[in-house]
């Protein structure tokens, strides 16, 4: 039994547990206290959706971060 799931990941492959929402995402990658938007699929997640929003196989997921400077 499979227990993880590939989706792409700003343009490369990248494994996941099954059932990960995007919060998980986030932690994986070291976003907490970061400025950060999470597109699914062509569609920006609300953060408020972070935690209920499960990834599925082949999802295409692009985390862009807020750099700032001036």
């Amino acid at each position: 039994m499979n227990d993880k799931l590939e989706i792409e990941l700003n343009g490369k492959p990248f494994f996941l547990d099954k059932a990960a929402s995007l919060t998980q995402l986030a932690e994986t990658l070291a976003l907490n206290g970061t400025r950060y938007a999470i597109e699914v699929n062509q569609e920006i997640v609300p953060r408020s959706q972070h935690e209920s929003f499960k990834l599925s196989d082949a999802d295409v997921v692009e985390v862009v971060q807020a750099i700032g400077g001036g």
